[in-house]
């Protein structure tokens, strides 16, 4: 399908916030950080915003131009993450802006951050939302078809993290491998680091 992109601006910020609280709001891992409904409604979107500021400065943030679907990625070079400040602990940064004294907020970027890659380069695909009306179309293939296909002409690899069965067998089809070592967050569900190589380019016909 042919899908009208854009890059997000920080005008775009609270529209592509709501756009993954929704998304997301039955995700495995949000009702395993958020276990009661109506909490979850509060502050899910608080979560995922800090996702978005992270995205906006640091990265960039491919948007579907009616609105139904972003992809936030960043570019992570090799070698072990500094941080400079305790605003550049963005899994501290997500407990405090959305629910202080939950520190489900907190675990969920720690135990990921833990089997993160740092051996190479690469892109780190940290969200795809697509509008629940809109899923089941195509739209996030769309979006990220793209960005991998730049990603394998420069030899990139990416990386994710899939938090359901559904989404991991959706990237699965685009390429991404399971790394073999999950994440297992405390009496919740597993979420599946996965790495994607850079697929052969086909060479333009004579």
């Amino acid at each position: 399908m042919v899908l009208e992109i854009r890059q997000a601006d920080g005008t775009d910020r609270d529209a592509v916030a709501r756009l993954l609280d929704e998304a997301f709001r039955d995700d495995p891992v949000s009702c395993w950080v958020f276990p009661d409904p109506a909490h979850r409604a509060a502050v899910h979107g608080k979560f995922l915003g800090v996702f978005v500021d992270v995205a906006l400065a640091e990265g960039r943030i491919d948007y579907a131009a009616d609105g139904s679907a972003a992809a936030l990625w960043l570019r992570v070079p090799a070698g072990t993450p500094g941080e400079d400040g305790p605003e550049d602990d963005v899994p501290a940064l997500m407990r405090a802006v959305a629910d202080p004294d939950n520190e489900r907020c907190e675990l969920v970027g720690r135990l990921t951050g833990a089997v993160h890659p740092t051996s190479e380069e690469h892109a780190y695909l940290l969200m795809i939302a697509v509008a629940p009306g809109r899923q089941g179309e195509g739209l996030g293939t769309a979006l990220m078809r793209p960005v991998l296909e730049r990603c394998d002409r420069e030899g990139l690899p990416a990386y994710l993290e899939a938090s359901s069965e559904r989404s991991r067998r959706l990237y699965e089809r685009l390429g991404w491998e399971f790394t073999g070592e999950a994440v297992h967050l405390p009496d919740g569900p597993p979420m599946w680091p996965m790495w994607r190589k850079p697929q052969p380019v086909a060479e333009p016909e004579a």
